[in-house]
């Protein structure tokens, strides 16, 4: 990511949001509903084990050994280190992106999703050698790949970054 140009004087790099703190905050905030959603699945379900709840959902318990969709999930352990240098590279360069830019506010939540998520998937390449999936949504026996809050936060935090530049682009013009 490039440093971002600024659109005036709303879009200004400093002051009003309260600075960097909230942000960080709100990464926690996610990575401690990540943690506390993993420690329930692994509590209760064992490997495989799955409960319906509704026609088109499922909660699971899932390891994933790769990244997004299982990418290099077969690939013999080296991944789970890539992966997890990726993440923690990604949360150094957020951080100083979210220092730089802490008044902008849908692009500072939107990186703050993206470090929380982040660093839960990096916690558990650390802690369990691979990444706890849960959320299981199917339609008509097709299935997306589980994924769990860390994944959900990530997702929401690019769609934002989209989302910011979509409007600091139109209030270019």
């Amino acid at each position: 990511m490039a440093a971002r140009p600024k659109a005036g004087a709303a879009r200004s790099s400093k002051g009003g949001s309260g600075g960097l703190l909230p942000w960080l905050a709100l990464a926690v905030i996610i990575i401690l509903a990540d943690q506390f959603a993993k420690v329930l699945i692994l509590g209760y379900y064992q490997l495989g084990d799955s409960t319906r709840v509704t026609s088109f959902f499922n909660i699971v318990r899932v390891h994933n050994h790769g990244a997004a969709f299982s990418f290099l999930a077969g690939s013999g352990g080296w991944q789970r280190w890539l992966f997890t240098g990726i993440g923690v590279a990604a949360a150094v360069l957020i951080v100083w992106l979210l220092k730089s830019h802490a008044g902008q506010k849908l692009f500072a939540f939107a990186l703050a999703c993206i470090l929380g998520g982040a660093l839960g998937n990096v916690i558990d390449r650390l802690m369990y050698g691979y990444v706890v999936d849960f959320l299981d949504f199917h339609w008509r026996g097709w299935h997306f790949p589980a994924f769990n809050l860390a994944d959900s936060a990530i997702t929401l935090g690019a769609a934002c970054l989209i989302l910011d530049e979509l409007l600091r682009v139109r209030r270019g013009r």
